[in-house]
Formats: structure tokens, C-alpha cells, sequence
């Protein structure tokens, strides 16, 4: 193998692919990163078995060839070197050798016969969002997904595809976020309901974040494509193709936890109510985390106390319709709510202190958020 790049090219590809890397003591070559100079194409590419990533590096192939080396050392490596061409050779399988102006170096590697194969997704047809819609959208649900494996479709985001819509919906039981965005396919649209691993989530919002602010060729009219086959999703932007399995089981009928209709229902500033709540957590329970909150006449009132810490009332102008009404909730979820609401305006709906917490915006009907009480 010989091929040349940029070291700013390299530097790129090697930061997206060395998150897909696992430690595995049976297979340790997950450790390492496939570059790959074949048909005309560069890629490198990475897996921990779960995901794979693959990245088209943009360089010069003199001679075809294939090699894997450790991740952290070729990064760590690379991220040093002047902003100059690079050189990459290999004329056995023991090493591989980097040139870049007065720079030399030799990484051992091993055989890329042994590196594990990426499932291939059959792309025919897919759906396709604005990268940027695909990442709001994700941030505002990836955060209520369980964060232990007890449950396992619970540890996942719900992807349901229906009507040139995609819903999305994450829940741990004792929150849940859901967010609609309108997508397009090519092909025809297949309605389907599927659960993306949480940590698959976060590995994409990473690559969509790298480019969000840059003008590329993922702003065009495709953006994000979303393949779907067996039991495996691709999402491809730009020059990033990621690959997971998806979770297999039911998801929760989480429908039926959303309130139709809410007795009372607050109107209020969410930057005034966030601060109010951040203030009055101080002094809420250690380990539960809990804030009560008083729907009344023209005003919020969230209140704390605690016998270690003390206690704390806060007023807020509000626009409360319905009857008087309180609850008592988490406040980490609360403010995770508030944080993900688009406009200066919350809405807040319940229906007594035993029933579930709605939030929502008044400036973006497509997202809500709902929290569960805190039964005293």
C-alpha cells in the first residue's frame, strides 16, 4: 500500500474513526483502525462489533494495499505533525511507514485479514433529513434513553417512520421526550417502527456536531441519509458512513403516558423558571432530587427544603389557567426539559399531584416532554 494525504484530512478522518474502536481482550485488533486503499477509494475504518465507522479520506493511492494499526497511537501521532502531505507505505505486514517532511516513523500493526467485516446496508432505498434537523432533534430526546441495560429497549431511541414523518421518543421510565421532523425518502416510504442503541445516537451526534457549522456537501438536499436493513441502520453524511445493529424488542405504547388534556396549565418564562428551579434545587433532598411545585392564581411558586440544607420558595409570574394544583417532580428532569424547549415561553400542564408533568412550547408543537411526579 502507498498513498498520500493531508495531514488535515488525516487528522479529520482519524478523530470521527477512533470512536468506534473497542478494548477486546479475545479480539484485540477492534482496537486498531483499517486503512483501506482500494478501487480508487481511501477509507478508514473502525469497529467495536456494536458500530462501525467508515470515512472516505480524500488523498492520492500509488499503490493499492490494506493494514490496521492501534488507534490511539496513529491519532496521537498524526495530531503532531506539520500541516504538510503525508506519506503512508507498507511493504509487508509488520509495519506501517509515515513520512511527512523531516518526519519518519514506523507503527506495527497487523494483517487487516483478521479485522472483523462491516455489515453491509442495502442503501436502494432511504430516508433522508438537513443534518442539522437530524441533530436538534436527536439532542432534545437522547437524554431521557435509560442508561442501564435492565430493560434494553429502553436504552435505545424509538426511530418510527410514518407519513413523511419521523417520530422520535426516548424514555427511562421516568421521563420521556418525543420529537417530530419531517423527512423525505427515495424510494417508497416504509412505514416502520425501529430501536437505535443510545450509545449509536452518540456517537452520531458527535460526527453531526463536527459538522453543523460547516459549509459542506452534507447541506445539500440529501443531508443525512438513513438506510434500514435486517437488523442493521446506516447513517451516511458526507464522507461518514456509521453502522449499528438495532435493538431488538417491543417498545413501550408510550402514547398512552402523554395527557390529552391537563386541568391546569401554566404559561411562564422559561428562562425566569429555570433559574427559579436551578435556585431551589439547592436545597431539595440529596438522592431524590425533589422540588414541589404550586400552580396558582397569576404565579409558580417552587419551593425545597431539606433538614441538612434548609429551604427555599421562589415566586414566579405566570399565566395559570384552570384550578389551583401542584406537584412535586425531580428537578434534574424538569430542568432538562426547560433546557430543550425552543421560545421564551413554557407551558406546563397537570392534572393533580399524581399524574404526569407536560411540558411544551408554544413556538414548536412538534416536541413535548413529559415528567412523572414524585408521589409523596
Amino acid at each position: 500500500m502507498r498513498l498520500i494525504s493531508t495531514q488535515e484530512n488525516l487528522k479529520k478522518a482519524l478523530s470521527i474513526t477512533s470512536h468506534g474502536t473497542g478494548k477486546n481482550i479475545n479480539l484485540p485488533i477492534l482496537s486498531n483502525i483499517l486503512i483501506k486503499a482500494k478501487k480508487g477509494a481511501i477509507e478508514l475504518v473502525s469497529t467495536n462489533l456494536e458500530i462501525g465507522i467508515i470515512y472516505q479520506l480524500r488523498g492520492k493511492i500509488e499503490e493499492e494495499g490494506e493494514f490496521t494499526v492501534d488507534s490511539k497511537i496513529i491519532t496521537e501521532y498524526i495530531n503532531l505533525l506539520p500541516e504538510e502531505n503525508i506519506l503512508l507505505t507498507t511493504d509487508n505486514d509488520e509495519a506501517l511507514q509515515i513520512e511527512c517532511l523531516n518526519y519518519q516513523t514506523k507503527i506495527r500493526g497487523e494483517s487487516a485479514q483478521e479485522f472483523p467485516l462491516i455489515p453491509n446496508v442495502d442503501q436502494n432505498n432511504y430516508y433522508y433529513c438537513q443534518a442539522e434537523d437530524l441533530r436538534q432533534a436527536l439532542n432534545s430526546v437522547i437524554f431521557s434513553a435509560s442508561v442501564n441495560d435492565n430493560r434494553v429497549e429502553l436504552a435505545g431511541v424509538l426511530f418510527n417512520f410514518e407519513d413523511n414523518e419521523l417520530t422520535l421518543a426516548a424514555t427511562d421510565s421516568y421521563r420521556l421526550a418525543e420529537k417530530k421532523l419531517l423527512i423525505k425518502a427515495k424510494g417508497d416510504f416504509t412505514k416502520q417502527r425501529i430501536i437505535v442503541p443510545a450509545r449509536t445516537i452518540q456517537e452520531l451526534l458527535r460526527i453531526l456536531s463536527g459538522y453543523s457549522n460547516e459549509n459542506l456537501e452534507a447541506s445539500s438536499n440529501e443531508g443525512v441519509k438513513i438506510a434500514v436493513s435486517d437488523n442493521q441502520i446506516l447513517f451516511s453524511v458526507d464522507s461518514v458512513e456509521l453502522v449499528s445493529r438495532l435493538i431488538n424488542g417491543q417498545y413501550p405504547d408510550y402514547k398512552q403516558i402523554i395527557p390529552d388534556k391537563n386541568q391546569t396549565i401554566v404559561k411562564v418564562k422559561r428562562s425566569e423558571l429555570l433559574r427559579a428551579v436551578k435556585a431551589t434545587a439547592i436545597f431539595s433532598k440529596i438522592g431524590i432530587n425533589d422540588i414541589n411545585l404550586e400552580l396558582l392564581s397569576g404565579k409558580i411558586i417552587i419551593s425545597a427544603s431539606s433538614g441538612q440544607t434548609g429551604e427555599s420558595r421562589v415566586e414566579v409570574a405566570a399565566d395559570v389557567s384552570g384550578p389551583d394544583n401542584e406537584i412535586a417532580i425531580n428537578y434534574r428532569y424538569l430542568v432538562d426539559g426547560l433546557n430543550n424547549l425552543n421560545g421564551d415561553e413554557a407551558s406546563i400542564g397537570i392534572n393533580s399531584s399524581n399524574t404526569p408533568c407536560l411540558l411544551t412550547s408554544n413556538t414548536d408543537t412538534s416536541y413535548c416532554y413529559v415528567v412523572m411526579p414524585i408521589k409523596q
